[in-house]
Protein backbone atom coordinates (compact mmCIF):
# COMPACT_ATOMS: atom_id res chain seq x y z
CA UNK A 1 0.00 0.00 0.00
CA UNK A 2 1.37 3.58 -0.92
CA UNK A 3 2.04 5.46 1.93
CA UNK A 4 0.38 9.18 2.88
CA UNK A 5 3.14 10.82 1.60
CA UNK A 6 3.15 9.26 -1.88
CA UNK A 7 -0.66 9.76 -2.16
CA UNK A 8 -0.16 13.19 -1.41
CA UNK A 9 2.69 13.85 -3.56
CA UNK A 10 1.06 11.57 -6.91
CA UNK A 11 -1.41 14.44 -6.70
CA UNK A 12 0.55 17.00 -8.12
CA UNK A 13 1.49 14.81 -10.88
CA UNK A 14 -2.28 13.74 -11.43
CA UNK A 15 -3.47 14.39 -15.21
CA UNK A 16 -0.18 16.51 -15.59
CA UNK A 17 1.17 15.95 -19.39
CA UNK A 18 4.83 15.42 -19.83
CA UNK A 19 6.80 19.02 -18.81
CA UNK A 20 9.29 20.23 -19.86
CA UNK A 21 13.06 19.06 -17.96
CA UNK A 22 13.00 22.57 -15.35
CA UNK A 23 8.96 22.19 -14.73
CA UNK A 24 9.57 18.75 -14.26
CA UNK A 25 12.57 19.08 -11.57
CA UNK A 26 10.97 22.25 -9.83
CA UNK A 27 7.58 20.18 -9.21
CA UNK A 28 9.54 16.98 -7.88
CA UNK A 29 11.35 19.37 -6.04
CA UNK A 30 7.61 20.09 -4.17
CA UNK A 31 7.59 17.07 -3.36
CA UNK A 32 7.18 15.69 0.29
CA UNK A 33 10.54 14.19 1.38
CA UNK A 34 11.22 10.74 2.99
CA UNK A 35 12.85 10.51 5.94
CA UNK A 36 16.45 9.69 4.21
CA UNK A 37 18.42 11.70 1.35
CA UNK A 38 16.60 9.58 -1.30
CA UNK A 39 17.95 9.03 -5.27
CA UNK A 40 16.89 10.98 -7.90
CA UNK A 41 16.87 8.63 -10.80
CA UNK A 42 16.03 9.42 -14.91
CA UNK A 43 13.95 6.27 -16.56
CA UNK A 44 13.93 5.95 -20.41
CA UNK A 45 12.03 3.84 -22.26
CA UNK A 46 13.78 3.43 -25.89
CA UNK A 47 12.29 2.70 -29.49
CA UNK A 48 14.93 -0.17 -29.89
CA UNK A 49 15.24 -3.76 -30.10
CA UNK A 50 18.19 -4.65 -27.54
CA UNK A 51 18.06 -8.11 -29.41
CA UNK A 52 19.91 -6.70 -32.25
CA UNK A 53 23.13 -5.98 -31.70
CA UNK A 54 22.89 -2.60 -34.03
CA UNK A 55 20.32 -1.05 -31.73
CA UNK A 56 22.43 -1.48 -28.30
CA UNK A 57 22.75 1.95 -26.54
CA UNK A 58 24.76 2.27 -24.01
CA UNK A 59 27.92 4.99 -22.38
CA UNK A 60 28.89 6.70 -20.00
CA UNK A 61 28.50 10.66 -19.06
CA UNK A 62 30.07 13.09 -16.35
CA UNK A 63 27.52 14.34 -14.16
CA UNK A 64 28.14 18.42 -13.50
CA UNK A 65 27.42 17.75 -10.04
CA UNK A 66 28.38 14.49 -9.30
CA UNK A 67 25.84 11.50 -7.96
CA UNK A 68 26.23 12.31 -4.00
CA UNK A 69 27.27 8.80 -3.91
CA UNK A 70 30.36 7.43 -2.33
CA UNK A 71 31.58 5.20 -5.22
CA UNK A 72 33.69 2.14 -3.58
CA UNK A 73 36.67 1.07 -7.07
CA UNK A 74 38.49 -1.82 -7.26
CA UNK A 75 41.44 -1.81 -9.72
CA UNK A 76 42.47 -5.03 -11.11
CA UNK A 77 46.39 -4.00 -12.30
CA UNK A 78 49.82 -6.23 -11.40
CA UNK A 79 51.76 -4.82 -8.71
CA UNK A 80 53.78 -1.52 -10.35
CA UNK A 81 53.25 2.44 -11.25
CA UNK A 82 50.03 1.70 -12.61
CA UNK A 83 48.63 -0.15 -9.30
CA UNK A 84 50.13 3.14 -7.32
CA UNK A 85 48.39 5.49 -9.53
CA UNK A 86 45.36 4.39 -8.94
CA UNK A 87 45.77 4.07 -5.03
CA UNK A 88 47.01 7.40 -5.01
CA UNK A 89 43.72 8.47 -6.97
CA UNK A 90 41.73 6.96 -4.34
CA UNK A 91 40.49 3.38 -5.69
CA UNK A 92 39.43 1.51 -2.57
CA UNK A 93 41.06 -1.93 -3.58
CA UNK A 94 43.77 -2.20 -6.13
CA UNK A 95 44.99 -6.12 -6.57
CA UNK A 96 45.56 -8.37 -9.19
CA UNK A 97 45.94 -12.42 -8.18
CA UNK A 98 44.45 -11.69 -4.43
CA UNK A 99 41.69 -9.38 -5.93
CA UNK A 100 40.62 -12.49 -8.88
CA UNK A 101 40.71 -14.61 -5.95
CA UNK A 102 38.41 -12.50 -3.68
CA UNK A 103 35.41 -12.21 -6.48
CA UNK A 104 35.73 -15.87 -7.44
CA UNK A 105 34.62 -16.20 -3.66
CA UNK A 106 31.99 -14.52 -4.16
CA UNK A 107 33.14 -10.97 -3.20
CA UNK A 108 31.92 -7.64 -5.21
CA UNK A 109 31.51 -5.35 -2.14
CA UNK A 110 32.44 -2.56 -4.65
CA UNK A 111 30.67 -0.02 -6.82
CA UNK A 112 33.15 0.42 -10.32
CA UNK A 113 35.92 -1.97 -11.71
CA UNK A 114 38.89 -0.71 -13.47
CA UNK A 115 41.29 -2.88 -14.99
CA UNK A 116 44.17 -2.74 -17.07
CA UNK A 117 44.25 -4.05 -20.46
CA UNK A 118 47.29 -6.62 -19.60
CA UNK A 119 44.65 -7.96 -16.08
CA UNK A 120 41.60 -8.15 -18.43
CA UNK A 121 43.40 -11.92 -19.62
CA UNK A 122 42.29 -13.09 -16.36
CA UNK A 123 39.72 -10.59 -15.31
CA UNK A 124 37.50 -11.59 -18.36
CA UNK A 125 37.59 -15.32 -16.32
CA UNK A 126 35.23 -13.18 -13.83
CA UNK A 127 32.62 -12.88 -15.63
CA UNK A 128 29.74 -15.15 -14.24
CA UNK A 129 30.45 -13.63 -11.14
CA UNK A 130 31.17 -9.75 -12.49
CA UNK A 131 28.92 -9.78 -15.87
CA UNK A 132 25.11 -10.69 -13.98
CA UNK A 133 26.04 -7.36 -11.51
CA UNK A 134 27.08 -5.18 -14.24
CA UNK A 135 30.67 -5.01 -12.77
CA UNK A 136 32.88 -5.79 -15.55
CA UNK A 137 35.53 -3.47 -16.99
CA UNK A 138 34.47 -2.44 -20.25
CA UNK A 139 36.40 -0.28 -22.65
CA UNK A 140 33.78 1.34 -23.98
CA UNK A 141 32.76 2.56 -20.68
CA UNK A 142 36.43 3.81 -19.94
CA UNK A 143 36.78 0.93 -17.09
CA UNK A 144 39.64 -0.61 -19.31
CA UNK A 145 42.83 1.62 -19.44
CA UNK A 146 46.10 1.84 -18.57
CA UNK A 147 45.45 5.14 -17.44
CA UNK A 148 43.90 3.76 -14.29
CA UNK A 149 44.44 6.82 -11.86
CA UNK A 150 42.25 9.05 -14.50
CA UNK A 151 39.66 6.65 -14.74
CA UNK A 152 39.23 6.11 -10.45
CA UNK A 153 39.32 10.28 -10.56
CA UNK A 154 36.10 10.13 -13.21
CA UNK A 155 34.40 8.09 -11.42
CA UNK A 156 34.84 9.26 -8.13
CA UNK A 157 33.60 12.58 -9.24
CA UNK A 158 30.67 11.36 -10.64
CA UNK A 159 31.00 9.83 -13.82
CA UNK A 160 27.71 7.34 -14.63
CA UNK A 161 27.06 4.54 -16.70
CA UNK A 162 24.22 3.77 -18.69
CA UNK A 163 22.48 0.66 -20.70
CA UNK A 164 19.62 -0.46 -22.32
CA UNK A 165 18.16 -3.38 -21.00
CA UNK A 166 16.59 -6.69 -21.99
CA UNK A 167 12.87 -4.65 -22.29
CA UNK A 168 14.44 -1.55 -23.77
CA UNK A 169 14.76 0.44 -20.40
CA UNK A 170 17.71 3.09 -19.28
CA UNK A 171 17.78 3.82 -15.54
CA UNK A 172 20.29 6.55 -14.54
CA UNK A 173 20.98 7.96 -11.47
CA UNK A 174 21.50 11.75 -11.47
CA UNK A 175 21.46 12.87 -7.82
CA UNK A 176 20.18 12.91 -4.39
CA UNK A 177 17.12 14.67 -3.26
CA UNK A 178 19.17 16.95 -1.01
CA UNK A 179 20.43 18.71 -4.24
CA UNK A 180 19.56 22.11 -5.47
CA UNK A 181 17.01 21.95 -8.44
CA UNK A 182 19.73 23.47 -10.61
CA UNK A 183 21.86 21.27 -10.07
CA UNK A 184 19.44 17.88 -10.30
CA UNK A 185 18.38 19.83 -13.55
CA UNK A 186 21.85 20.20 -15.15
CA UNK A 187 23.09 16.64 -13.99
CA UNK A 188 19.55 15.49 -15.74
CA UNK A 189 19.98 17.66 -18.67
CA UNK A 190 23.87 15.66 -19.41
CA UNK A 191 22.26 12.24 -19.31
CA UNK A 192 19.32 13.10 -21.83
CA UNK A 193 21.62 14.84 -24.00
CA UNK A 194 24.40 11.47 -23.99
CA UNK A 195 21.60 8.87 -24.36
CA UNK A 196 20.14 10.89 -27.05
CA UNK A 197 23.36 10.76 -28.86
CA UNK A 198 23.53 7.48 -28.22
CA UNK A 199 20.79 6.53 -30.62
CA UNK A 200 21.97 4.07 -33.12
CA UNK A 201 21.47 5.01 -36.65
CA UNK A 202 19.84 2.09 -37.49
CA UNK A 203 16.79 3.16 -35.49
CA UNK A 204 13.60 3.89 -37.38
CA UNK A 205 11.12 6.82 -36.23
CA UNK A 206 10.66 7.64 -32.23
CA UNK A 207 13.73 7.00 -30.40
CA UNK A 208 12.74 8.01 -26.89
CA UNK A 209 9.14 6.97 -26.48
CA UNK A 210 8.90 8.13 -22.80
CA UNK A 211 11.75 9.94 -19.95
CA UNK A 212 10.70 10.25 -15.94
CA UNK A 213 12.58 11.86 -13.39
CA UNK A 214 11.48 10.59 -9.61
CA UNK A 215 13.05 9.89 -6.49
CA UNK A 216 13.29 6.78 -4.47
CA UNK A 217 10.28 6.92 -2.03
CA UNK A 218 8.48 9.36 -5.13
CA UNK A 219 6.18 8.85 -7.73
CA UNK A 220 7.34 10.22 -11.55
CA UNK A 221 7.20 13.38 -13.49
CA UNK A 222 7.17 12.53 -16.76
CA UNK A 223 9.56 14.69 -18.70
CA UNK A 224 8.95 16.30 -22.30
CA UNK A 225 12.26 15.42 -24.34
CA UNK A 226 11.37 16.85 -27.65
CA UNK A 227 13.69 20.10 -26.60
CA UNK A 228 16.81 17.87 -26.46
CA UNK A 229 16.07 16.14 -30.62
CA UNK A 230 13.54 16.04 -32.79
CA UNK A 231 13.03 13.00 -33.38
CA UNK A 232 13.94 11.50 -29.78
Amino acid sequence: MPSKRYNKNAKLVEGKKALPLKEAVQLLAKFEKAKFNETVDLAFRLGVDPKQSDQMVRGTVPLPHGSGKVVRVLVFAKPGPTAEAARAAGAEFVGFDDMIAKCNQGWVDFDVAVATPEAMVEVRKLGKVLGPRGLMPNPKTGTVTDDTAKAVKEVKAGRVEFKVDKAGNIHVPVGKAAFKPEQIEENARSVIEAVSKARPASVKGVFMLSCTISATMSPGVRVDTREFVATA
